[in-house]
């Protein structure tokens, strides 16, 4: 046999290996969840396409589209990523979180040499052209860093998985503070806890946890002046500078019920963070409550599937996993939304999925990828209806 016939035939095999192993990732996956996914996706491009002139205007970029050809590339990357991540076992998944949340802090310490400043905080590196910034990876590979532990913590009563967790979670928080970013610290404490609750830990941790945040929170707004200046705007709007929230408002109130049209949008032209943080004001604008509503509503049910595939789980350890990346994707959205509708301080959140910005969208993606490999159909995997 020569070797051509041989290049033939491994060819062939190896052809054969790799549809095998794509029939089974897609008889595996949960195709619900993948399809919520892109549909998310391609109503952030949506709505980018009508956020971006008027950011590009307003900062000066030559391109009417620059924002959204920005966007259509991370979401492209973004979704590619999460395929790639839903590809690995549970196991191989964990590993990938761990090993992002150890990468992550590691590049959050070597901030203040390496980072760069935008609007007066230190979160960002710069890889090339594109600027990442590391806390957005933290945040869903702390909470498959905390699963783990837990779930451990149950096999083994003796594992200090309580300290552990604590101890990465003091010092994740403290390179948070230090940047400063108090949003993404506020959401982690969240996360935190509800995996907290999740996996049945001591109400007294607990309640030390919570006692500590609460301090801390006390202190922020103690000694930081710009702690204390977005919580002011937020109760005494008349007194503060509240211009992008009133703006927010007012795209919303332009909208009513059916909008005013994609690319009709004047409000948009006047509001600072169209295109990230308060894009959902500008779909209002454009498209209505009605088609936002349903916008809502895809990312609810984003959610409510993964905590429904979470609770038939067998294994504790994808459990708590799929249920605090589901809550952190939730109470993201809900931030965001509150903010835009001036229910809640500005905290630099974006909507998941929608808002422009690359580590923000990149990360989201890594979520919903570990969200899809934890919860793929394996023998065992479910609990028998």
């Amino acid at each position: 046999m020569n070797a051509a016939t041989l290049t033939g035939i491994r060819s062939q095999f190896t052809s054969r290996t790799r549809r095998f192993l794509l029939a089974e990732w897609w008889r595996s996956i949960d195709q619900l969840t993948l399809m919520l996914l892109l549909c998310l996706l391609c109503a952030g491009l949506v709505l980018s396409m009508a956020a971006s002139p008027a950011a590009a205007h307003r900062l000066g970029y030559g391109s009417p589209f620059y924002f959204l050809t920005r966007h259509m590339v991370f979401a492209m990357m973004g979704f590619a990523g999460a395929v790639f991540v839903s590809l690995f076992q549970p196991r191989g998944a964990r590993r990938i979180g761990v090993l992002a949340l150890v990468g992550a802090m590691a590049v959050m310490a070597l901030l203040p040499v390496i980072g760069y400043e935008v609007k007066g905080a230190v979160r960002w590196i710069r890889i090339g052209p594109i600027g990442l910034q590391p806390s957005e990876f933290a945040k869903p590979a702390f909470i498959v860093f905390a699963a783990w532990m837990f779930s451990a913590a149950k096999r083994d009563p003796q594992l200090p998985a309580v300290p552990v967790v604590l101890a990465v979670y003091a010092g994740l928080i403290a390179m948070l503070i230090t940047q400063p970013d108090f949003g993404q610290s506020f959401l982690i404490t969240l996360c935190f806890a509800a995996v907290f609750f999740f996996a049945g830990m001591s109400v007294r941790w607990l309640m030390v946890m919570l006692g500590i945040s609460g301090v801390g929170a006390l202190a922020a707004y103690t000694m930081l002046p710009h702690v204390r200046a977005r919580i002011a705007t937020f109760l005494s709007p008349d007194k503060s500078d509240s211009y992008q929230t009133d703006k927010a408002l007012e795209a919303i109130a332009s909208g009513g019920f059916f909008g005013r049209g994609p690319g009709e949008g004047k409000v948009k032209y006047d509001l600072p963070d169209g295109h990230t943080d308060f894009i959902f004001s500008v779909g209002v604008e454009e498209f209505g409550f009605l088609i936002s509503a349903l916008l809502v509503l895809m990312i609810a049910a984003f959610v409510v599937r993964a905590f429904s595939n979470a609770l038939r789980l067998n294994d504790p350890f994808c459990q708590l996993a799929t249920a605090g990346l589901a809550t952190m994707i939730g109470m993201q959205a809900i931030i965001n939304l509150f903010v835009n509708l001036n229910m809640a301080p500005s905290k630099g959140m974006t909507l998941p999925f929608i808002s422009s910005g690359g580590s923000s969208l990149l990360a989201l993606c890594f979520s919903a990828g570990l969200i899809l490999a934890f919860t793929r159909r394996r023998p065992g995997a479910y609990r028998a209806n």
